[in-house]
């Protein structure tokens, strides 16, 4: 309730107060210690649910302005825990070749409406639920060749678009660093990197396009103390708790709430 009534202090509108007070405590808090979580100990490959999740809650630019500095924070949270622990040849290309995928993201999101975004995010839910159960029942598989730079660019660029547009560059950037081969270590460490720079990159095109407004600062200040310690709590589960249990959910996350956004941008 601090954080509603620091907003309140501010005059802002009170639908906005009514927004905040449903999403802080019936929807955000859970989603971004979620993030935390996810970010904090299996990878940035789940992290995007908490996006999706927020964009059935409010406009889908408001849950991009209010998740970044969010992430941001976990991200910088997880650095010292995976410190020189990652593999620089997988993140070097990704972080490179994110940079054209951010700028065509940004070009992308200049000229779609909310709809658009919200078939853009919930495509995005449900390909990666489709990707993950057909990997699992052995319909594709990742082979036992090492992907190659040119797999890496084309990763990296598309990793850089779908993160700017939707938070969901974890899915493509873990399908490129597994199909390089590495360990569960080495993987997390440099998924944190990848994230770390990217977010930081397009931070400054969420500033210049108007997607961080005052509003979502504030909302994103009051979700602070669930991304620390939804990243503590990824951190210490590293190694604690099942990824199958994990990952479980989150596809069951993803399927609800990739069915509901493009079923309210279609209805």
């Amino acid at each position: 309730m601090l954080a509603i009534n620091l907003l309140k202090n501010l005059n802002l509108k009170e639908s906005l107060l009514e927004i905040l007070t449903l999403t802080i405590f019936a929807v955000a808090a859970p989603a971004v210690f979620f993030a935390g979580v996810s970010k904090g100990g299996f990878g940035s490959g789940a992290a995007f649910a908490s996006s999706s999740i927020l964009a059935i809650a409010m406009e889908p630019g408001a849950a991009l302005g209010i998740m970044l500095p969010l992430l941001m924070l976990i991200d910088v949270a997880s650095l010292p825990a995976y410190w020189k622990k990652w593999s620089w040849p997988e993140a070097k290309v990704l972080i490179y070749a994110g940079v054209p995928g951010v700028l065509a993201g940004a070009v992308f999101y200049q000229y779609a409406d909310a709809n658009m975004i919200r078939i853009m995010i919930g495509l995005v839910c449900l390909l990666f639920v489709a990707w993950q159960s057909a990997l699992k029942l052995g319909v594709v598989s990742l082979g036992h060749r090492k992907m190659g730079m040119k797999t890496g660019v084309v990763s990296g660029v598309v990793l850089g678009f779908t993160s700017f547009v939707s938070h969901a560059g974890g899915p493509v950037a873990a399908v490129y660093m597994l199909g390089r081969g590495l360990g569960k270590l080495q993987y997390q460490a440099t998924t944190v990197l990848v994230f770390w720079a990217i977010n930081f990159f397009k931070s400054g095109f969420y500033a210049a396009m108007g997607i961080f407004t005052k509003e979502t600062l504030l909302m994103a200040a009051a979700l602070i103390p669930f991304a620390i310690v939804g990243t503590w709590v990824g951190v210490k589960a590293h190694n604690m708790v099942s990824e199958r249990f994990f990952f479980g959910l989150t596809y069951v996350l993803l399927t609800v709430t990739g069915t509901k956004l493009i079923w309210d941008a279609l209805t």
